[in-house]
């Protein structure tokens, strides 16, 4: 049984930082690419971010891109998510996803 669980939100102030974490089990799981969405209150669920497998770039959404940064840690089936600069639009739930499968978030507020 595929499971990804995320982990790693919280409160922030805007310009500061916080590492996301989305642990797999289940699947190969460095095997698979890993995506990142963004759910911010009230709106749609919005990819982020995709992690390659080792060796593989990373693709993000332009309004992440020289914020974010993504790594992974295959020995230990987990793929992180680093959040720079933050910016109180960045607030919502960020889930994982591998094809079909999502974990059930972690919540990110950036507020002063």
């Amino acid at each position: 049984q595929v499971q990804l669980v995320e982990s790693g939100g919280g409160l922030v102030q805007p310009g500061g930082s916080l590492i996301l974490s989305c642990a797999g089990s289940g699947f190969a799981f460095n095997q698979y690419s890993i995506a990142w969405y963004h759910q911010a209150p009230g709106k749609q669920r919005e990819f982020v971010a995709r992690i390659g497998q080792s060796g593989a770039p990373s693709t993000y959404e332009d309004s992440v891109k020289g914020r974010f940064a993504g790594s992974r840690d295959d020995a230990q089936n987990i793929v992180y998510l680093h959040l720079n600069s933050l910016k109180p639009e960045d607030t919502g739930a960020y889930y994982c996803n591998s094809g079909d499968d999502w974990g059930q978030g972690t919540q990110v507020t950036v507020s002063s």
